[in-house]
């Protein structure tokens, strides 16, 4: 893009979102600020918060209460609300919302329609995008003569073509397969961080969010539980919930815990009470009558059962993933781990040892499934 036409990044923020249909919080007092030029990626489970949140930001939806600001000026607050279309945004969605009635370049032109470009400088901006999205040779298509995944290109060359400061996602790839799935999440990190603009991205993929985010917005019930890096995410979870939904290997209750002097703890698990593993503290000090044990599955070491260290656990599946070998292990008869990588085979059936990381292992407060 002519860097004289690139469009400038903008900041969002909100202040105390709140959201109600009825009876139901979708949104609980939201807040959160986006720098700009960031890609920031939230992330949680089917009734979240998070497409209520993005449809907010958009426009689509007026907040029950509180403020959003973009690019310093409120779109939306307690006798404020601008609509979508004058608040300088694209968005691409889950189902694509091509005009059906139009070609793949009247739809990717269609921002243009009020642009003070001339004509052949808005052929070539279309032009450009074809070119980069890589479907010029489908650009006298219709929409229902294309895949998938060729929708959503149009879909994502459409607000590119918008030349906004904020482009939201809305799960663009939640209806494509793995393959095309994995080829589009690259070009729509890479292409939205060329045109130089901020990115809201929803999805309820931990592995797609880490990918993609600067940051990453973990949501829980409409309220917003962690907003960090990938990397804090990922090895500094702040509690059970968020420890869950970005994945683990093993989960199990606690017999014994006793703090040393670095943050980490001494456990006892009930599968081996004459072992001890090291976990890190996460909110501890309480009174809490219930602590668990947390372990990521890139902290689970296989190895042969002549090993001295680690405890003894049988192998009940496995399966190969290209890379190599992810299995299922059962450390006794109620407990086990799953998606243990390594790049050796270990037979079903087969005995092995098996150790953890402490560094992958957190000891925390554990209320209910799917509570935070």
């Amino acid at each position: 893009m002519d860097d004289s036409r690139r469009p400038q990044p903008v900041g969002v923020e909100l202040d105390g979102l709140r959201k109600e249909f009825g009876e139901k919080v979708a949104l609980d007092g939201v807040d959160l600020t986006i720098e700009p030029g960031s890609f920031v990626v939230l992330l949680g489970p089917s009734g979240s918060g998070k497409t209520t949140l993005l449809r907010c930001v958009a426009g689509i939806e007026r907040p029950s209460s509180g403020v959003i600001t973009i690019n310093k000026v409120c779109v939306a607050g307690p006798r404020t609300f601008v609509q979508p279309e004058k608040r300088k945004t694209a968005m691409v969605f889950q189902d694509y919302a091509l005009w059906p009635h139009l070609t793949v370049r009247k739809n990717i032109a269609f921002p243009l329609g009020s642009s003070s470009r001339l004509k052949e400088k808005r052929d070539q901006r279309v032009d450009d995008l074809l070119d980069r999205v890589g479907i010029a040779h489908l650009a006298s298509r219709y929409p229902n003569e294309l895949s998938g995944g060729e929708q959503q290109r149009v879909a994502l060359a459409r607000a590119l073509a918008a030349d906004v400061g904020l482009i939201l996602f809305d799960e663009p790839l939640s209806n494509l397969d793995a393959d095309r799935r994995e080829q589009l999440r690259i070009e729509i990190a890479t292409l939205t961080r060329e045109a130089g603009a901020t990115a809201i991205y929803i999805t309820h993929d931990q592995s797609e969010a880490f990918a993609l985010a600067d940051r990453v917005g973990v949501l829980n019930h409409g309220s917003l539980v962690q907003f960090d890096t990938p990397e804090n995410i990922y090895r500094h979870p702040k509690n059970a919930f968020v420890t869950r939904f970005t994945g683990v290997a093993g989960e199990y209750p606690v017999v014994a815990a006793k703090a040393l002097d670095d943050d980490y703890f001494e456990v006892t698990l009930p599968f081996a009470p004459s072992h001890s593993f090291k976990a890190l503290g996460v909110d501890c000090q309480g009174d809490s009558p219930v602590l668990h044990f947390f372990v990521r599955a890139s902290g689970v070491l296989l190895d042969a059962p002549g090993r001295d260290e680690g405890v003894c656990a049988e192998v009940i599946d496995v399966a190969f993933n290209g890379r190599g070998y992810e299995h299922v292990v059962k450390v006794d008869d109620h407990f086990s781990l799953t998606k243990v990588f390594s790049v050796r085979r270990f037979e079903r059936n087969a005995n092995v040892k098996v150790s953890f990381d402490p560094s992958a292992c957190f000891l925390m407060p554990a209320p209910g499934k799917g509570m935070s």
